[in-house]
């Protein structure tokens, strides 16, 4: 048996040999994987829902995965998400003797390429070209900041992009600065009132509305925000580490300048 791989967060992954059946509960990874090495995914959740065509078992949600499915499916590997999925569904996973790759939440758009480079290179000596093109696209120096957005993700509480996300740094990346950038919480939860207020003061000057994980449309989403600019984004570019990263920042770029435009 090869000396076993080291997951993101620094945990061993024992491996006999490349995997064949691999279980992804992360649907970005999961499209990752699918692209880079087709034929290997037996299993997904049901959120994973590119490449569209995926024809594998499912086993419930990102959160809550239903294990009896996992087990099931005979993996000999799982692949996991340290922020979209729970410690203990990963350690029941490992105590069944499965081995579980764990990805990092990255904070930034290179740190989460790097990862997903690590997993396709060392688990399944995979170099797809979709990676060195969004390598390449996303690369590029970060560009004068030219609005400061509210980000919010959900509502019904409304939950906001803060510290150290992908997302965020997507939008960096594009001019875009997060006016909840510093705040102590990755997710913050503020008050619409609050909101409101940074809009009122000029602190912030757009709001961003992506259509994932809430669907953010023009009738849901700008009402609460009145006369404030408001920019439509695929939340899927703006949200996934995987082959969409490539091609998506002049999609995005276009969307967030429909919001000048407006």
């Amino acid at each position: 048996m090869s000396p076993a791989l080291l997951d993101d967060l620094g945990e061993p992954v024992e491996l006999a040999a490349a995997p064949s059946r691999v279980v992804s509960l992360v649907p970005s990874v999961t499209e990752a994987v699918a692209v880079s090495v087709p034929g290997v995914l037996v299993g997904a959740t049901d959120y994973c829902i590119h490449p569209a065509e995926l024809d594998v078992a499912r086993v419930g949600g990102s959160k809550y995965p239903k294990l009896p499915a996992v087990r099931a499916a005979r993996p000999d590997l799982v692949l996991a998400n340290a922020e979209e999925n729970r410690a203990e569904d990963v350690a029941a996973l490992r105590a069944d003797g499965i081995p579980v790759w764990v990805t990092e939440a990255a904070p930034t758009v290179p740190a989460a390429l790097a990862s997903i480079r690590r997993l396709l290179a060392e688990v399944f000596h995979a170099d797809p070209e979709w990676l060195a093109l969004a390598e390449g696209e996303w690369g590029r120096p970060v560009p004068p900041v030219w609005a400061t957005a509210i980000v919010p993700v959900w509502r019904r509480p409304w939950v906001l992009l803060g510290r150290d996300t992908f997302a965020g740094d997507v939008l960096r990346r594009l001019g875009v600065a997060n006016a909840y950038a510093e705040h102590a919480d990755r997710y913050p939860r503020p008050p619409l009132d609050e909101l409101r207020a940074l809009l009122a003061a000029g602190r912030a000057d757009l709001v961003v509305l992506p259509d994932e994980p809430y669907l953010f449309t023009p009738d849901d989403g700008p009402e609460a925000f009145p006369g404030a600019r408001c920019a439509f984004l695929d939340g899927r570019l703006l949200t996934w580490c995987g082959p969409s990263l490539a091609g998506a920042r002049p999609v995005l770029t276009r969307q967030l300048e429909e919001a000048l435009d407006g």
